[in-house]
């Protein structure tokens, strides 16, 4: 069953968290694609300074969520700040969920889920500080290394990264969550 899955970044991403993620879905012998609001290259942040540049595969501007079988969210704290604001960034995310297809979001990144509206009501975990701003926004938050709530992923930090990996290949395997709300 090969599968497509589009890893939403920007400049700032936490290294591990993009890393991670697309070399475990790549050993499933699937394709992953590093989408982004701009061409060329995005530069990762490593844990306490900046780290290595990865190559953009797809702009924002030539990609629909219906070329893709899953979404990934990388966290960081740079990274989800600047996607959430980010019109054509945020549409991307919601059409995931209008297609009912798994989403995985890690540390920061459930707060681009906020802002895309599609918390309330959901059970999640993220970073301890975004812990929050999930709660003022409806979601359901719980301190556990990986949660999911119907085709929705979510995780804490980078020591998370081996859960959060195999809970993303379940949720994939299963296919569309189609009594996914949104």
């Amino acid at each position: 069953m090969s599968q497509k899955i589009a890893i939403l970044a920007t400049h700032g991403f936490e290294e591990s968290e993009l890393k991670s993620p697309k070399e475990h879905l790549e050993k499933q012998g699937w394709t992953t694609h590093i989408v982004s609001p701009e061409a060329g290259t995005i530069k990762a942040w490593a844990e306490k300074d900046w780290g290595k540049e990865y190559s953009v595969d797809k702009t924002l501007d030539e990609v629909d969520a219906s070329e893709y079988d899953a979404l990934v969210l990388p966290g960081g704290v740079i990274n989800p700040d600047l996607l959430r604001t980010d019109e054509k960034a945020i549409s991307f995310v919601q059409d995931f969920f209008r297609q009912h297809k798994p989403v995985a979001a890690i540390c920061h990144g459930p707060q681009i889920l906020i802002s895309a509206g599609a918390v309330n009501g959901r059970k999640m975990t993220s970073v301890k500080s975004v812990s929050i701003d999930l709660k003022n926004a409806g979601a359901i938050w719980e301190d556990s290394e990986v949660v999911t709530d119907n085709g929705l992923v979510t995780s804490r930090t980078p020591k998370d990264l081996p859960a959060f990996n195999a809970k993303i290949v379940e949720e994939i395997k299963e296919g569309r969550h189609e009594d996914q709300n949104f």
